[in-house]
């Protein structure tokens, strides 16, 4: 029997609960000086409250956010799912089209978007940033909520990067989140009270908006960076001296590609206590130098996905000791690494990733076989490969879908990349299969150059050659000025693939 006294975990309710106990706190910022106290980030969310009534939309509906990071952002998310409005947060690089097939796939009710944007000429309503959402959230007071969500209820749709394909819609609850952002404070030791975190990432993406949503839930401070460049990054670190941070790779490996005169110029000068990073896995050379110019005991790498949230972290204290691993279960989180006949693999042998916690999606909006698909006896596998050691320590060793089989042999890429990366001279590298009449696949390496002297692609096999069996060493290197990724940083290797098959057609491997 339900005693009473319970609340649902609902984002906005802990947003007003921090409110409450201190309502002048500064709740969120930006790297350009606007500011926002917990009072009037309230106030705000109440104005978007206002909104909402004015558009007629209500518990179920859905809203589309179009733009790039911006003190507006969690005010428009938590202020329309609070009402149980759910918030299809949108990448605002992409095109007419790609909206327009989003918009068909999640059929919003209201767009949301910053000016510049362009948008499908659908007929859909639309209020732009800037003086009409100005307008349109004017007046006082709190609209009424005339049916309030439960924590189970999604409050947003996460579009998936892309990296495989068409899109998918993650739904995503009160419930998981909430919980999530508070084994983060737990575990990261910078989402309390009196800290206060710099947020880098597109909160589009759904890590990027959990890790800004965090320690406003928690009551702390959040300041938005609207840029990611190396003396962007390091001055805000050195002028707002934020406890916690969080990154993806491609921030770091952008940052010590620098000119040493910056990096020389604020070496020691920020106030970090905890950096994390996430989204893709983070090479050990860039662990190795994070660690050398930040100080030792910051660094966290956390693997997870939209999906299932945080799924495993590696703390500090392991982080340089097990170079390659993602560390154990997340808070609650249970983990099992699965054979093709579904029983566990043991130790030191590669098994698929399967996991359970209280920070699972909803299931993918419209998709019921492929949400089927994803979820296998109440767990969930987004399709990784990984190794557990005797210790418990996890290590992602490929993409299922990445393996490549070579004259009938499987390969898994992850293991000639770390071979390749392991090379004086080489930042970084992605290897993929590409149709080849002979073998079936054919193993390409796009290799990224580091350093003065890299080496050549000879080079670069023969050093495969001493440490792979035959069929592991690639038959063809080509080397790149970057490796694409998406805004998150997750690396696209369908792109890799794509422009391999046109090279193995008689086309060049460019295009990029």
């Amino acid at each position: 029997m339900d005693a009473g006294g319970y609340t649902d975990l609902i984002i906005g309710r802990g947003i007003r609960c921090a409110a409450r106990a201190n309502p002048d706190k500064i709740a969120l910022a930006d790297t350009e000086g606007r500011t926002l106290t917990y009072r009037a980030l309230v106030a705000r969310m109440d104005g978007v409250g206002r909104l909402a009534a004015r558009q007629g939309l209500g518990r179920g509906d859905v809203a589309a956010l179009v733009a790039p990071n911006c003190m507006e952002y969690p005010e428009i998310v938590c202020g329309l799912s609070e009402r149980g409005i759910l918030v299809a947060t949108l990448n605002p690089a992409l095109s007419e089209s790609e909206l327009a097939a989003i918009f068909a796939d999640c059929r919003p009710r209201l767009v949301i978007a910053a000016p510049n944007i362009g948008l499908p000429a659908d007929g859909r309503a639309v209020i732009r940033l800037g003086s009409e959402y100005e307008t349109a959230t004017a007046g006082d007071g709190a609209a009424p909520i005339a049916d309030a969500p439960r924590e189970s209820d999604s409050f947003a749709i996460a579009y998936t990067s892309g990296t495989t394909g068409r899109p998918k819609g993650v739904l995503l609850s009160h419930r998981s989140r909430c919980l999530m952002f508070t084994a983060m404070a737990a575990e990261y030791g910078c989402f309390g009270r009196e800290d206060h975190f710099l947020a880098l990432a597109p909160m589009c993406h759904g890590a990027g908006l959990a890790f800004a949503l965090a320690p406003l839930y928690t009551g702390g401070r959040c300041t938005l960076a609207y840029s990611a460049g190396p003396a962007s990054i390091l001055g805000a670190l050195d002028t707002l001296r934020p406890s916690g941070v969080f990154v993806v790779p491609t921030h770091l490996h952008r940052l010590f590609a620098a000119e040493a005169e910056l990096l020389d110029s604020y070496r020691g000068r920020h106030g970090l206590r905890t950096m994390i990073s996430n989204a893709a896995a983070l090479a050990p050379r860039l662990k190795e130098l994070a660690v050398a110019y930040f100080g030792p005991g910051l660094l966290h790498e956390t693997y997870g996905s939209t999906e299932a949230g945080i799924v495993s972290n590696i703390r500090p204290a392991d982080l340089l000791a097990k170079p390659r691993s993602v560390g154990g279960p997340f808070h609650a989180m249970e983990i099992e690494l699965r054979r093709e006949d579904a029983s566990i693999a043991p130790p030191g042998e590669a098994g698929e990733l399967f996991c359970r916690g209280p920070y699972a999606f909803n299931g993918y909006l419209n998709r019921p076989e492929e949400t089927a698909a994803t979820l296998v006896d109440g767990w969930i596998s987004v399709g990784d490969m990984a190794v557990g050691d005797a210790e418990g320590f996890l290590t992602i060793t490929d993409r299922k879908k990445d393996m490549v089989v070579t004259g009938g042999i499987n390969v898994y890429p992850r293991e000639v990349e770390t071979v390749i990366e392991a090379m004086a001279g080489i930042a970084e590298c992605a290897v993929v299969g590409a149709p080849d009449a002979e073998w079936g696949e054919a193993l390409w390496a796009f290799v990224v150059a580091g350093g003065a002297a890299p080496p050549d692609a000879e080079a670069i096999a023969g050093h495969c050659r001493e440490r792979l069996a035959p069929y592991k060493v690639p038959k063809r290197i080509e080397f790149l000025d970057e490796l694409p990724r998406n805004t998150t940083g997750k690396l696209l290797k369908r792109k890799l693939r794509e422009a391999a098959s046109r090279a193995g057609a008689g086309r060049e491997a460019t295009g990029l």
